[in-house]
């Protein structure tokens, strides 16, 4: 809803105080926006290096997790995964007021004793790659979806520029010249009656004293 804009010179000084906030508005935003941009970037370039690395390590898990099934049978696997659940702690950023994931850490659970079966030598081999893909995929995890809140943030930004450049701007603009336009016709006409009240109070002087008064024109009838 556009507030209701005060008549007069109130309007005019209102509506200029009003379109410097939004231009001051507009360039904080678009400077909000360019930082957004290049922290965006550079998290989208971290995102894509960990998920890299997260597939490198989910490759290497894969491998050595075949050489223990084969060497030991899904029992072995199955014996060895017990335990607590590892626990992630995210460390949140903040970029330009937009809170995302800056960092995280994986805190493994303690490991317990390999089973002492024969044949299971691939076990802490594959438990130690079954970690690393798991720490990568906490990093890759957390730079994902900062990059995906700062590349929302942005577009919303974008959004909010558009609509103030394109739809409040150019509104205030065109009241603002009909304020201004509506104040000059009062002005001129104010100056218009003005000098007219001047004109009508400097001829009347004049026209009193070049007219005779009734008593000389009574005694010129006499004579």
């Amino acid at each position: 809803m556009t507030p209701k804009v005060p008549p007069g010179r109130a309007g005019r000084l209102w509506l200029r105080h009003r379109l410097a906030a939004l231009r001051r508005g507009l360039t904080v935003l678009d400077r909000k926006r360019r930082i957004l941009r290049l922290e965006r970037d550079r998290l989208a370039d971290v995102a894509a290096r960990t998920g890299a690395g997260w597939e490198a390590a989910c490759r290497e898990a894969d491998a050595w997790l075949l050489r223990a099934s084969l060497l030991g049978g899904h029992r072995a696997i199955r014996l060895a995964a017990g335990g607590p659940l590892a626990e992630v702690r995210v460390e949140w950023a903040d970029s330009m007021g937009t809170g995302h994931p800056g960092h995280a850490v994986l805190r493994p659970s303690e490991p317990g004793a390999p089973p002492p079966l024969p044949g299971t030598a691939a076990l802490v081999p594959a438990r130690d790659a079954c970690l690393a893909a798991l720490r990568a995929a906490v990093e890759h995890a957390a730079a994902a979806e900062a990059a995906r809140i700062l590349t929302e943030e942005e577009a919303a930004t974008g959004r909010r520029i558009r609509a103030l450049r394109d739809l409040l701007l150019p509104r205030l603009e065109a009241e603002l010249a009909a304020v201004e336009l509506a104040l000059d016709e009062l002005e001129r006409s104010d100056d218009a009656r003005v000098r007219r009240a001047l004109a009508s109070r400097d001829g009347a002087p004049a026209s009193r004293e070049g007219a005779p008064s009734r008593e000389g024109q009574a005694k010129t009838s006499c004579w």
